[in-house]
């Protein structure tokens, strides 16, 4: 089978602390002088029993985990690495989540947050090829006025290049919050030219998904995977052009599914829905990019439906129309080559 690292992508669906490596989390625990609970180093993180996942042990460890980013230097090792990691495995697009104001006192605010991750956004593209755009995420425990506030600071830093603000998002919890208190900040967000990239479709079903997709207008839905329980839902998505941010190991170790098999990527595929494979947060799940087409490829997929989800990924990025067609190109060229195991 054609080696997957090397097939060109966009990776959509990956957030600032759950990017880093466990190796750089250690080191940056040392110098804080943080003790890091056992979970989060012990190689075996969210895999655990079906029965034992959850949210709250993810949230717990995701917490502790941000702690020890509490500087400059600490955030732009992580927005390079990430940069250096989707690199090796054929990323050509890497579109990271961050809310700002998690790391805000201590770099002077808000406004610095952003500016740093941006910065070194625009410096690790140049570095890696690998073109790395941000999303500004407001997250649903915090108050929706909070959110506004980072609509308008993302909509300052609008552009679709290396280094700038391409999306605005909505995380954490989905159980948290009314989904409509938080539409007057996507319209900010929109009005500025921002994609809608809002969470919804993984620890809540269709009703919830209904409501994100009527209340924020979504361009593409983080996750959306349960989706997959509502034909007519379903259909509409398809037919809207909201494409998937589907992470299935994220899917697993949360305990939406018990077993990769599970994930119902075929359901999705079928239905013809638009499907860009993420790995969500690498350092709690262990389970990078391609990983994620790993999984699919397990579940039967041959090379060419895995070329489709990453020309989905990559029509998905909001990318310019050049460089989609390069990357598509790219494709192309990838599942050209012969399949090393058909002895061709």
């Amino acid at each position: 089978m054609r080696d997957l690292s090397r097939l060109p992508k966009a990776h959509l669906h990956l957030h600032f602390t759950g990017s880093m490596r466990v190796s750089t989390l250690v080191d940056l625990a040392r110098e804080q002088g943080v003790r890091l609970p056992a979970n989060l180093t012990d190689t075996k993180a969210l895999q655990v029993p079906a029965n034992e996942r959850g949210w709250f042990r993810f949230q717990r460890a995701y917490d502790a985990a941000r702690k020890v980013v509490r500087s400059e230097s600490a955030m732009r090792r992580i927005v390079r690495e990430a940069a250096a990691d989707d690199a090796a495995e054929g990323s050509r697009r890497l579109e990271m989540q961050i809310d700002p104001t998690s790391y805000a006192p201590f770099v002077g605010g808000i406004t610095p947050a952003l500016e740093i991750v941006l910065d070194e956004a625009e410096i690790a593209s140049r570095e890696t090829g690998v073109e790395v755009a941000i999303i500004v995420a407001a997250s649903r425990i915090k108050h929706p006025l909070d959110a506004r506030t980072l609509a308008r600071l993302a909509a300052k830093h609008a552009g679709n290049g290396p280094g700038q603000v391409i999306g605005f998002g909505l995380s954490n919890d989905e159980r948290r919050g009314d989904t409509s208190k938080w539409a007057a900040a996507f319209n900010i967000a929109r009005t500025a030219g921002l994609a809608s990239v809002p969470h919804a479709g993984e620890l809540l079903g269709p009703p919830h998904i209904r409501e994100v997709v009527a209340s924020l207008k979504p361009t593409r839905l983080g996750h959306g995977v349960r989706a997959a329980e509502d034909a007519d839902l379903l259909a509409r998505i398809v037919g809207a052009g909201i494409a998937l941010e589907v992470c299935p190991a994220s899917n697993i170790s949360l305990g939406v599914y018990s077993e990769p098999e599970q994930v119902p990527l075929r359901v999705l595929h079928s239905a013809g829905a638009q499907i860009a494979l993420s790995a969500d947060d690498p350092l709690l799940f262990l389970s990078r990019l391609v990983d994620q087409y790993q999984i699919a490829r397990d579940q039967g997929f041959s090379d060419y439906d895995l070329a489709g989800f990453a020309r989905d990924s990559i029509t998905a990025s909001m990318a310019t129309i050049e460089s989609k067609q390069k990357w598509l190109s790219e494709v192309d060229q990838w599942i050209a080559q012969p399949d090393p195991e058909a002895g061709n």
